[in-house]
């Protein structure tokens, strides 16, 4: 039975040279796999909530049951870049209601490829980290599985994957449905008690929800994808894919609006050549088009059954790419532009009359060019690798306020060196940069007058600057003859960092001077024939160099305390396992008060799993996630979401209590 406990035990920690052998110097060193996402880990379409649950580094944006966000290094937004099978997809909310991670099907996810600082050329804007989904390919022959999942709180899901082939052509389609009723936390309250707690003590009557919506299904999300592969010659391959996603009434109940619907769609097509010529080994060009549609609404509150407010957003995007690879040696170009317009409109229920009252981003379009090259060299026991990437970026828009132009060069150098008793030491240093997105410069927000005319306030900053990231990271590793550790630590200085000045209604963004540094842990032992140990373990801290205008406080938002995550694992026979897992983190008292942070309590949550494969081509796992029913928060209130708040205090979201579920699944064909 094919296991991946979702650390570095397997493909990192105990097998890296049988699964990673064409991976540079750089992957190696700051990338984490998780894979099986689509096997026995799938709770649900949330894959943020499977990598937080596993992986120390990462820690989740809670906001609702499904959609939720991450933070990686204390980084988030579009300081991290996500790419789905090499292509990007933005969130178009500017809320971050359904960002990048959450247009992916989860259950056809091959592995998530985590890497960490700011150590990547190919792709434009990867600052502080990338993450990268890669979903499955098909495979030849003739074959599928249907599967079923059921939850506590009402989950239900079910999805299908039909696939096959021979040398020359292969097809891929998979489908998937799901939903959920309002999960409740360890107190026993549902998302809608949650908000209906907070506005009662702080005053705030009217977002509740609508005694009709009070108790509607917390999201319901469908979602498809389609491959097609073929195999031109023996050396050169096309692959076409489309991947869809139909989120429907998902709840936000910390902010004043729910998504009435997230539609997006991913169209992505590569060509794949290899060994062409003397001067190729691989050469690859990849052409795609993404975009998302977002309607948030005060339709579903108190407050929206006579009129209502629906701020519509929409982000187009489309990319391109085009390398070339020999003898270690990669180089290429990659281009972009990416398309964001926001409106927003009034409903009078009664009249049934809808106007618009202005728009929020006014239709955007941010323009790259950049041009890579990467190397990657063996010199006995040391492996070095060098990049370097120029980037040309316009941004445009239909609005009053300016337009800008970006330029910008980023490198790394990073290596490893071989130690004897299999040891090594690695460290890297290098620049990245990333630009400022149209929310940050642009985005426009309207306060009505006493005379009834509403005025335009801009909460964007059009003179924001890029950000540069200047980062040193240094590690050890040790391999055992039963397992293998890694220490990993960090040190970001972060020049003109884009950070939301709380205290501000106009022009609310600026460019600060910050560093981020921390050191993380991670291990896995294998104890005996049948059990293993393995787990993670992260700190780190973020200061500002200097406090914001009007304020005193110099911690950085975001920077998630001391967590760690840990399992030990029973494998009974070759056919199942029994896992047991624990997701602890300190007190978060180093906080950002001035911009709405507040102090969170430690907690410490078990989960329980087994699994079992049976002969006939039936698949069961069974779980129990926070064993103990804790009542606890993980994600804390920065003011640069719009949530509910009495401008004291933050509504905060608890994770859920005791989840119980069981997913099958049954294969055939081969």
């Amino acid at each position: 039975m094919k296991r991946v406990y979702l650390s570095m035990l397997l493909t990192t920690f105990l097998y890296p040279n049988d699964e990673l052998e064409s991976i540079n110097v750089i992957e190696k060193a700051t990338t984490q796999i998780v894979e099986d996402v689509s096997g026995e880990e799938i709770e649900s379409a949330d894959l943020a909530d499977a990598l937080q649950q596993n992986i120390a580094d990462v820690s989740i944006v809670r906001r609702s049951g499904v959609a939720n966000d991450i933070i990686l290094r204390g980084q988030s937004r579009d300081n991290i870049n996500v790419l789905i099978d090499g292509a990007k997809i933005y969130g178009a909310c500017v809320n971050r209601m359904d960002p990048p991670i959450s247009h992916v099907i989860t259950h056809a996810v091959e592995n998530v490829e985590i890497s960490e600082g700011g150590f990547d050329v190919e792709n434009f804007g990867t600052l502080s980290g990338k993450v990268e989904v890669r979903t499955k390919k098909p495979s030849k022959g003739l074959r599928g599985e249907v599967g079923a999942n059921i939850g506590s709180f009402g989950y239900r899901g079910f999805r299908g994957t039909l696939e096959g082939g021979d040398k020359k052509y292969r097809f891929l389609i998979t489908g998937s449905t799901e939903q959920s009723e309002q999960y409740k936390d360890g107190n026993g309250d549902d998302l809608a008690t949650q908000l209906e707690n907070y506005a009662e003590s702080h005053g705030l009557k009217g977002y509740e929800y609508a005694p009709k919506y009070r108790d509607m299904d917390a999201y319901k999300k469908d979602m498809f994808m389609g491959k097609l592969f073929f195999n031109i010659t023996d050396n050169q391959e096309l692959r076409f894919s489309y991947m869809g996603n139909r989120s429907d009434d998902v709840m936000y109940p910390s902010s004043k609006m729910d998504a009435i619907y997230d539609d997006s769609n991913l169209y992505n097509f590569e060509y794949i050549g290899k060994n062409l010529n003397n001067f190729s080994d691989k050469l690859n060009l990849q052409i795609y088009k993404s975009d998302v549609e977002h309607p948030m609404s005060t339709q579903y509150r108190v407050v929206g059954q006579e009129k209502y407010m629906t701020h519509k957003l929409t982000t187009n995007m489309r990319g391109a790419k085009l390398k070339n690879s020999k003898d270690g040696l990669t180089y290429g170009i990659d281009t972009s532009t990416r398309n964001w317009d926001g409106k927003y409109y009034m409903t009078m229920v009664k009249m049934g009359k809808t106007k618009m009252i202005g728009n929020s981003i006014s239709d955007v379009d941010t323009d790259n060019i950049g041009f890579f090259v990467k190397k990657s060299f063996k010199m006995d026991k040391m492996e070095l690798s060098l990049g370097a990437r120029y980037d040309d970026t316009s941004i445009d828009t239909k609005s009053s306020e300016r337009d800008r132009d970006y330029n910008g060069f980023s490198a790394n150098i990073f290596a490893s060196y071989n130690l004897p008793n299999k040891s090594k030491i690695l460290g890297g240093v290098g620049k990245s940069n990333r630009v400022p997105d149209a929310r940050e410069l642009y985005n426009t927000k309207y306060k009505k007058l006493d005379d009834g005319s509403m005025k335009r306030i801009v909460n964007g900053n059009p003179n924001l600057d890029q950000t540069q990231n200047y980062e040193v990271d240094l590690g050890f590793e040790k391999k055992f003859d039963n397992g293998k550790i890694k220490v990993k630590s960090f040190y970001s200085k972060l020049k003109d960092y884009i950070y939301y000045n709380g205290s501000k209604m106009v022009n609310a963004f600026e460019n600060i001077d910050a560093k981020i540094y921390g050191i993380s842990l991670t291990g896995g032992f294998l104890i005996g024939d049948n059990i293993s140990l393995n787990g993670g373990l992260s700190y780190k801290r973020g200061k500002k160099d200097d406090p914001l205008e009007g304020q005193t406080d110099k911690d950085l938002a975001n920077i998630s305390p001391l967590k760690l995550n840990a399992s030990l694992n029973y494998d009974y026979d070759e056919q199942g396992y029994i896992q047991l897992s624990l997701i602890a983190s300190s007190k978060w008292k180093d906080i950002d008060s001035d911009n709405g942070e507040q102090e969170l309590a430690g907690y410490g949550v078990l989960n329980f799993k087994t699994a079992r494969e049976f002969d006939n081509g039936v698949e069961m796992t069974f779980g129990v996630d926070n064993l103990l029913d804790k009542t606890y928060a993980t994600t804390n209130t920065y003011k640069d979401l719009i949530l509910m708040t009495d401008n004291s205090d933050t509504m905060l979201i608890n994770e859920r209590g005791r989840y119980i579920y069981l997913n099958a699944k049954y294969k055939f064909g081969k």
